[in-house]
């Protein structure tokens, strides 16, 4: 059974003739006429009592009428869907996520429901590497990823959408503290809690690059595990620093000051796989745009896995 038997069928019934139904469908009768009589194979009842001058529906041609029409019908509006999504007017964003400053997110996504309101949103929030990931293997339609080298990612576009500052985290009884922007040589004897390179491999290379470029080399410290143990070493133990970019409110942590460093920041950008961006990409583009506007939180920030602050790298 086939789409265009169906139609022929409906427009057959509507026009009482197969003659005038070959007129408005613009084809020649016999075509038509054979396509009903495959259809009634088909489906092994017979649709039309030919025996008078006027054709009409039979008993089983009247009953399948309106399920004919419900299909067409439907067929119809699956056609209508999929150019809303090709014009980006419906369709649903699978996107990996990130904890962003302030409530700049939040922002975005209204932004980008006015834009596409028939757009449905999902977001997934899944560690750097697995992110990046699931975006080349199209899982997701879009990533949000912060300190991607040069804003490249391979297999991906990568586009920046909002650059953050960068504070370091420190012992408040250390001379440092003192200073309103220590740069990385100042920080270059006191040792640096990071986490390993797998926990965050981009921002992980952000710090380290940053650091031989400006070189510094402070001795390691015991890793970075988590947000309140970390600060509490710091303000309680050996002297050593760690560094983190904005998110939400300052945490209490006794013994310990955060200072912007002097001359780094980290970038956010979005990633999808290569080519056009689709319609739907482009309204998310801009929408991102619009929540770049405004300030972020006044507080350090954490690691972008699956915990909400479990660490910088």
């Amino acid at each position: 059974m086939e789409l265009r038997q169906l139609r022929y069928f409906t427009v057959v019934a509507e026009e009482g003739g197969f003659s005038r139904a070959a007129e408005r469908l613009h084809i020649v009768q016999s075509a038509v006429s054979q396509q009903i009589r495959a259809l009634e194979r088909d489906l092994g009842i017979v649709l039309f009592d030919r025996s008078s001058r006027r054709v009409r529906l039979s008993s089983a041609g009247e009953r399948l009428l309106p399920e004919a029409r419900a299909v067409l019908a439907a067929a119809d509006r699956a056609r209508e869907v999929a150019a809303d999504i090709i014009a980006g007017a419906e369709g649903v964003l699978r996107m990996g996520t990130i904890q962003a400053p302030g409530d700049r997110l939040y922002r975005a996504l209204a932004g980008f429901a006015a834009l596409a309101p028939r757009v449905r949103v999902r977001l997934m929030k899944l560690p750097p590497a697995e992110r990046l990931a699931a975006a080349r293997a199209g899982l997701l339609d879009a990533v949000l990823v912060r300190a991607l080298p040069s804003g490249r990612a391979a297999g991906l576009e990568a586009t920046p959408v909002w650059t953050d500052p960068l504070y370091a985290a420190l012992p408040a009884a250390h001379p440092l503290a003192g200073e309103p922007e220590p740069s990385l040589r100042q920080l270059a004897e006191l040792p640096l809690r990071l986490a390993p390179r797998d926990r965050n491999p981009p921002f992980h290379d952000l710090i380290t690059t940053a650091l031989r470029a400006a070189g510094a080399e402070p001795p390691p410290a015991a890793p970075f595990t988590g947000l309140q143990a970390t600060l509490a070493e710091i303000g309680a133990g050996p002297p050593s620093w760690t560094v983190f970019y904005e998110v939400s409110g300052l945490p209490p942590a006794p013994g310990v000051v955060y200072r912007r460093l002097a001359g780094l920041t980290v970038t956010t950008s979005l990633a999808f796989p290569s080519g056009p961006p689709s319609p739907v990409l482009r309204h998310l583009l801009t929408a991102l745009g619009d929540g770049t506007t405004g300030k972020p939180g006044a507080a350090p920030a954490s690691d972008e896995g699956p915990g909400e602050r479990t660490g910088p790298g």
